[in-house]
């Protein structure tokens, strides 16, 4: 979804082009029906997915059993649904809505969708997602039936999907759905509004502290856990890649899931029960219903410990935690575990990190080498600088408490003191900057200054 140049100018341009002219239609101008004249094999292949979505209206009330009624009676009946039915819990924008919307640029296009970045009159940023009338589903579709508008209803159904899933599927590591517009007249088009991330960088994340990369880490295995148990039953992420998660305020977010499933591979022996990676293979039971047990909650798993895990997780992180983490690893890597089980020993870490409790050994005798300056902060740190930091032109790093700090500061010999900030990260540690250079005192009362007594070796913090 974030692929650049030719192609992507091409799919924003088309994208801007047919919201603008939606917005500025007559809404009653009549729609020319042409089902009719639509290839026999495409109108099958409407049909067919348009049946893969009436799973999505199970159990939500009359309206939605009635579309399920006038798609069994009849297939000309198989536009009279609406992707309202499933409700929300927020209100949601409509189509009227989009016209009052900002349109900036394009964050990216892919096969089916383009995304463009806008703002909401309150100036709100968020992400615009429309059919890619030139991408590469609509030009095979064009290709084989050699018409738009029943290729531009075909290629639609993977971005309804998503917002219906977005609507059903409620969970703080999932994009927020803002709104969304479906109308088939006077030309069909399908539209959703979600709030704006930022692409996931690997490389970058690989630069950022442990804490960080944990974050991200937690974050999807708790994703994973709700959709091994949602209201849909086990879903599956199909193309799980990380391009297909975003960041919101440093949160992880999967905000493509067009692709997912909400069924278990159909088995008539457990050969039919191989999950298939490029490194190894795994074996999945056939059970009394002919489905794959738990093949959707393993696939998903297996793929954050290859594209997640194994970088994110080892890498720097806090000593104490290596052999649980070593654990987590050998579990994940070989299936030796479920979600529920995986969930657990993640929580566990996280509340000794955020307790403190894996400090267990040190004091706050730690302190005694240091004098504290409350009400002040370093005018000029003398460009120390540590890797991974917050802050790259510093070495701002977080800590449990002042003890800790000081024996970070302490087993350091550039080290010569350090700074209690007021920021927090989001395990509510303090963010603390070490410094080479503490003969500059400014008045702050959010700060406090902490400086080493002349006493100390060690090898060099900056490496």
């Amino acid at each position: 979804m974030h692929g650049r140049g030719a192609l992507l100018s091409a799919a924003a341009v088309s994208a801007l082009i047919l919201l603008v002219s939606y917005v500025s239609r007559d809404s009653g101008r009549a729609q020319t029906d042409n089902r009719d004249s639509q290839p026999s094999a495409l109108r099958l292949e409407i049909r067919r997915r348009h049946k893969e979505l009436l799973p999505f209206y199970n159990n939500q009330g009359d309206g939605a059993a009635g579309v399920v009624d006038n798609f069994a009676r009849t297939f000309e009946h198989l536009d009279d649904w609406n992707i309202r039915a499933l409700g929300a819990s927020v209100a949601l924008l409509g189509c009227d809505d989009l016209r009052y919307i900002t349109l900036f640029e394009s964050l990216g296009s892919g096969y089916t969708k383009a995304v463009l970045r806008g703002a909401l009159p309150n100036g709100a940023a968020i992400a615009i997602k429309s059919v890619n009338g030139q991408g590469i589903d609509m030009q095979r579709c064009l290709d084989d039936f050699g018409d738009s508008e029943g290729c531009y209803r075909l290629v639609s159904y993977k971005l309804i999907k998503e917002i219906l899933l977005l609507q059903r599927l409620q969970h703080p590591s999932m994009i927020r759905l803002k709104g969304h517009c479906y109308r088939r007249e006077p030309d069909m088009r399908v539209m959703a509004v979600l709030e704006l991330g930022s692409p996931l960088e690997m490389i970058p994340l690989l630069q950022t502290p442990w804490e960080e990369r944990f974050r991200i880490c937690i974050s999807l295995v708790r994703l994973l856990h709700y959709l091994a148990h949602s209201p849909h039953g086990s879903v599956g992420l199909l193309d799980f890649q990380p391009r297909q998660f975003v960041l919101v305020d440093g949160e992880l977010k999967l905000t493509d899931i067009d692709d997912a499933t909400i069924e278990e591979r159909m088995c008539s022996s457990e050969r039919d029960c191989i999950l298939e990676f490029p490194t190894k293979n795994f074996s999945v039971s056939c059970d009394v219903t002919r489905r794959c047990q738990g093949l959707n909650e393993k696939r998903n798993l297996y793929n954050a410990f290859r594209y997640f895990f194994t970088y994110l997780l080892p890498h720097r992180s806090p000593s104490a935690f290596q052999s649980r983490l070593e654990k987590i690893m050998n579990q994940t890597g070989n299936l030796n575990i479920r979600i529920n089980e995986t969930l657990e020993a993640f929580e566990e870490i996280l509340y000794l990190y955020k307790s403190g409790q894996y400090l267990h050994k040190l004091v706050l005798s730690s302190l005694k080498d240091y004098s504290v300056h409350k009400g002040f902060r370093v005018k000029d740190d003398g460009g120390y600088r540590c890797w991974p930091s917050y802050d790259h032109q510093r070495c701002l790093l977080s800590v449990h408490n002042e003890a800790e700090a000081a024996e970070m500061c302490s087993s350091h010999k550039q080290c010569v003191g350090f700074t209690l900030t007021p920021q927090r990260t989001w395990t509510g540690r303090h963010l603390v900057s070490f410094h080479s250079d503490v003969d500059k005192l400014i008045p702050d009362v959010s700060f406090s200054v902490y400086v080493r007594k002349p006493v100390s070796s060690g090898p060099g913090l900056q490496r």
